[in-house]
């Protein structure tokens, strides 16, 4: 047989290959080595060969999905504006149309007939969301060659995804839409409570769950800017009431969401943990091992169990003291979703700034103005429980922006320093070598007063804003007490100090 002859065959043989096996194509990508912990500290990422945090406020969370999002123009967004992060469900969950949490115009609500999945739709008629049920033995193409261009393009962008592989359904309404309701497949599916839909009691529904699972992480092995979450909110479907914020409220508004602090019970926490097993089994096999990140709870709490291979702990509408809490863990501490405080973007800011000054890993908002249609995040219009606005990405950039400026290896949270800070919240980070980074949260003018060793310092406040000084200065201090006046503010301000040399 003639070499070109074998050439032929082989050609033919692998398109016939790729035809049976759409889900399988992919063009050859050789990537830097995935995102990870720093080893010398793992409160902050390496990225590309840069020690980073991760900021971002993005859509929420259907840019693949939904197929008349143009994820294109948002990854530019998000972009033009220096943010490095944002988070993606690959389709095990999806939303209702101006149903699902108030929310008016949701990228995780497609319209009729609009959502791509990662399961072929069937010949038969019959998806409560419109079009054709799905047919979870067999995969769609189009999807995942979407999931893999919206990876590939942030990668190039310096954007760092994290994909939730599951989430609570929350109700009725949202389990109505799961493809894995029997409704809307042809696959036999058991009919089950929808709460016991993320644990391992959930009948055939656990190998379908796994085959999916195992499914996204080959997909997206070769992408250096991936971390997988096991679980989006998994303490909402079947919640274990553990603290609350206010003890002083009267039952039963007290033990509710959102005063009640909640952890998943134990049959999600199994199940999560098998889904770990899913992660890591099958990273095993393939060229790369990516970040697992555990959505631990609301607000704030003393973290008692961490799953196997976990290394990001995400709390969503977090308080500082989900950091100072468990900074000992040596894990990144991410505040992975807020957005439900109306459409002030300083309610956001401010968030921000007092988590990640106390030694956060990761600030994530949940951004209404990117809408289909909008996908450069401009849409001004009422949309939701929260805001967003291209002002407020751009004030999160001079937040990355500071915070990069900053020795990142060497800092750690600093409660000595500040020893009075007069009617303001401070929050400071400080390195051995006399560096410190102070965010004071509230109204000035304010009186600082500092505990600093002998040294020469400079200073510059910062307006949180727009990254401009505000002031700055020097001076030559014997040691003892230091007393600083801020400049006027209103909703924080920044401060840095540097110690230029020793007494």
């Amino acid at each position: 047989m003639s070499a070109i002859l074998r050439s032929a065959i082989s050609v033919s043989v692998l398109a016939l290959f790729l035809s049976l096996f759409p889900g399988h194509a992919q063009e050859p990508h050789n990537p830097a080595a995935p995102i990870q912990l720093h080893r010398q500290n793992p409160h902050y990422f390496l990225f590309r060969d840069r020690v980073t945090v991760l900021v971002g406020s993005g859509e929420h969370y259907g840019a693949i999905l939904n197929a008349d999002f143009d994820y294109h123009r948002y990854l530019s967004a998000l972009e033009a504006t220096g943010l490095n992060y944002t988070r993606l469900f690959p389709g095990s969950y999806i939303e209702v149309p101006a149903k699902s949490f108030g929310i008016r115009r949701n990228d995780l609500a497609p319209e009729p007939g609009r959502l791509l999945a990662p399961w072929a739709r069937s010949d038969a008629p019959g998806y409560s969301g419109g079009g054709n049920k799905f047919d979870l033995d067999r995969w769609d193409a189009a999807y995942f060659k979407r999931f893999h261009d919206f990876l590939a393009e942030a990668e190039t962008r310096g954007i760092v995804v994290e994909i939730s592989l599951f989430s609570s359904q929350y109700g009725e309404m949202q389990w109505n839409v799961s493809a894995l309701n029997p409704a809307n497949n042809v696959n036999l599916t058991d009919p089950i409570d929808w709460k016991k839909l993320n644990t391992l009691d959930n009948g055939n529904l656990l190998a379908r769950q796994e085959r999916y699972a195992r499914k996204i992480v080959r997909e997206a092995n070769s992408f250096s800017n991936v971390i997988f979450e096991i679980d989006n909110e998994p303490w909402s479907d079947r919640p274990a009431l553990t603290d609350v914020v206010n003890p002083y409220l009267f039952p039963p508004g007290r033990d509710q969401f959102p005063n009640s602090i909640d952890l998943p019970d134990e049959l999600t926490m199994a199940w999560q943990e098998r889904v770990v097993q899913w992660i890591t089994t099958e990273e095993s096999s393939l060229p790369n091992r990516h970040l697992i990140a555990q959505n631990y709870c609301n607000f704030r709490l003393p973290v008692r169990r961490l799953l196997p291979s976990v290394s990001v702990v995400n709390f969503h509408y977090a308080y500082p003291e989900a950091v100072s809490l468990n900074y000992g863990l040596r894990k990144a501490l991410s505040y992975d979703e807020t957005g439900f405080l109306g459409r002030d973007d300083a309610s956001y800011l401010r968030q921000s700034w007092n988590f990640l000054l106390s030694g956060g890993s990761e600030f994530n908002n949940l951004d209404y103005s990117f809408t289909v249609g909008h996908e450069d995040g401009t849409d001004s219009e009422p949309n939701g429980p929260g805001g967003g606005s291209p002002a407020l990405r751009r004030q999160l950039r001079v937040l990355l922006e500071f915070l990069e400026s900053l020795p990142l290896l060497d800092l750690s949270p600093d409660w000595h320093t500040v020893k009075y800070a007069q009617g303001v919240y401070p929050r400071v980070l400080s390195s051995p070598t006399g560096v410190y980074a102070i965010y004071l949260d509230g109204h000035g003018p304010a009186e600082l007063h500092l505990d600093l060793p002998p040294a020469s310092y400079i200073f510059a406040w910062l307006d949180v804003r727009s990254g401009g000084r505000v002031a700055a200065g020097d001076f030559h201090h014997a040691g003892g007490q230091k007393t600083l006046l801020s400049p006027d503010f209103r909703d924080g301000i920044a401060l840095k100090i540097t110690r230029t040399s020793s007494k």
